[in-house]
């Protein structure tokens, strides 16, 4: 049986990774993203017209003044949509949607590994502290490559344009970003990265003070003399 001490630290780094993956959870489906775009329906440089598209990983939603005209706010599934446009922002919002579920399952093993070894003493293989560093590490890196990836995706491409452009019934219009607001769904990524790396420190911290105990309860017999070590 492990002692109390180790315990303790694998069934809190289990604690803290659970923690991370209830906030990546709701992070998936709340709002992520609010776009305001201008829109010139007739092509004369007078943008009077407006559109707001709000995004989160799965669903949207479209509000449009005069964009080209008047309609009632549209909710959309935003994986159909950008199927159907089939453009750069569809493999990009694509990436982070599979990183993001990748996330979660690399969370849920590092989970399972930490209970495991709160009770058992599993070898240092893929089982053992390993596993919880490979799984804990690959989901903080992914994490990071979502944020980047989401914020080239709505600054750099014309994701919310082309949407606008989708459902606008044939109508050219010309549209052009007006404001980007960044919602709560993209800032919980942070606190779960930081939850995951915590969950490897928790772990480490526990090894090496086993790692130091074990030194030190070497360095008699390494510091003996050597006509006593030959009796």
């Amino acid at each position: 049986m492990p002692s109390t001490k180790k315990t303790l630290h694998y069934i809190a780094s289990a604690l803290i990774s659970s923690i991370s993956v209830g906030i990546l959870g709701f992070a998936m489906s709340t709002q992520w993203v609010e776009i305001g775009l201008q829109c010139d329906r007739e092509g004369s440089g007078l943008f009077n017209g407006s559109a707001v598209v709000n995004l989160d990983i799965f669903n949207g939603k479209l509000e449009r003044t005069m964009c080209p005209s008047f309609d009632p706010p549209l909710n959309f599934k935003v994986f159909d949509k950008l199927t159907e446009l089939q453009t750069s922002p569809a493999v990009l919002h694509t990436m982070v949607a599979c990183f993001l579920c990748l996330c979660l399952l690399f969370s849920a093993g590092s989970i399972l590994i930490a209970l495991y070894n709160s009770v058992s003493n599993p070898y240092e293989t893929y089982m053992g502290p390993i596993g919880i560093y490979s799984c804990s590490s690959i989901s903080a890196c992914l994490s990071v490559l979502v944020l980047i990836i989401f914020v080239i995706n709505v600054h750099v491409t014309s994701l919310a344009k082309d949407l606008v452009r989708s459902n606008s019934d044939g109508i050219p219009v010309e549209l052009q970003t007006e404001s980007l607001k960044v919602q709560v769904g993209y800032f919980l990524l942070i606190p779960y990265t930081v939850l995951c790396l915590l969950a490897i420190a928790l772990v480490y911290m526990y090894n090496h003070a086993a790692y130091t105990h074990r030194r030190e309860q070497q360095k008699p017999t390494q510091d003996a003399p050597k006509e006593i070590m030959m009796y």
